[in-house]
């Protein structure tokens, strides 16, 4: 049997698909996997940020038409890069392990957003990123920065900007572990909803590729990341709304912080909720609610 993954056509997309494509062929031996890059609209707009755009759609929408078409078997996305409500006919297979969570940040002789100098330039083109520096650092000033991690890197090297933000995961997965920076704590700066996970799509009706997928499934990140992806879904979350929020599984207690913050980081609520893994979903609606009610109308 031979199956096609779809993904966006960047190295990082591409260092997850080969990730997908190992596990597979390790659970089934014999199995063949090819992997089809695709050019998204995210990839191919990088002079504008995506919320002016039309959001994190943009890095989905043609790979999950290649997947509805039946040109590919599966999709292989970041969780975060995923809209809340998939299309009709598709699901998320399976998620698999997931990598480390945190965001790093880039420059030299910085441990912590504390040492970043007064006035300094910080390249993003994360709202939530950019939302949770200003609330910790008004005085740092935001420069819009796009494209891939090689791009914003070599941006820094340039001088066009002094300082970014990575996430973790991918630096762990493209193998860049030498890249000058300091991972932050979760409890210093919460992640984007799904950062760090691989989902794999499918379409809902192609059960044997879902019993092919069910080996690469983690549980503990699949119920963490249904928290998380209700969390954002109640909040009506888009990437014109900075939001952040991570669940994490001990046993049977299931965790979940959640942070939203206004663009300009003059003001943010903060949840926390604790409760049963059988309970997830309603977990992360029920967190996103009180937020919601927390920062009143108006605030998203």
């Amino acid at each position: 049997m031979n199956i096609t993954i779809g993904t966006r056509k960047s190295p990082l997309a591409q260092a997850q698909a080969q990730e997908v494509r190992t596990a597979l062929t390790q659970a089934w031996p014999g199995l063949e996997v090819t992997i089809l890059p695709i050019m998204t609209s995210g990839d191919a707009f990088v002079d504008r940020p995506l919320s002016d755009i039309g959001g994190k759609g943009l890095f989905t929408k043609e790979i999950e038409e290649a997947l509805l078409d039946k040109r590919i078997d599966i999709a292989v996305h970041s969780i975060k890069d995923m809209q809340t409500v998939i299309p009709d006919g598709l699901m998320l297979g399976c998620i698999l392990e997931r990598e480390d969570p945190r965001d790093v940040l880039v420059g030299n002789n910085v441990y912590s957003i504390a040492d970043i100098p007064q006035g300094a330039t910080f390249g993003t083109s994360s709202l939530r990123r950019s939302a949770q520096l200003l609330m910790l650092r008004p005085d740092i000033k935001i420069v819009p920065l796009r494209g891939n991690v090689q791009t914003r890197l070599a941006k820094i090297e340039q001088g066009e900007v002094q300082y970014t933000m990575l996430a973790r995961a991918g630096l762990n997965r493209l193998q860049l572990w030498d890249v000058p920076g300091s991972s932050l704590s979760t409890d210093e700066f919460l992640p984007a909803v799904g950062q760090g996970a691989i989902g794999v799509e499918c379409r809902e009706s192609d059960t044997k590729i879902l019993e092919i997928l069910a080996p690469l499934a983690d549980m503990d990140t699949e119920t963490a990341i249904l928290c998380e992806r209700a969390f954002l879904q109640a909040l009506d979350g888009s990437c014109r709304t900075p939001i952040a929020g991570y669940a994490t599984v001990d046993d049977e207690q299931l965790h979940l912080r959640g942070l939203i913050v206004r663009p300009d980081g003059s003001a943010h609520f903060t949840i926390d909720k604790v409760g049963n893994v059988r309970d997830a979903e309603s977990l992360g609606i029920a967190a996103g609610e009180e937020l919601l009610a927390k920062a009143g109308k108006g605030f998203i």
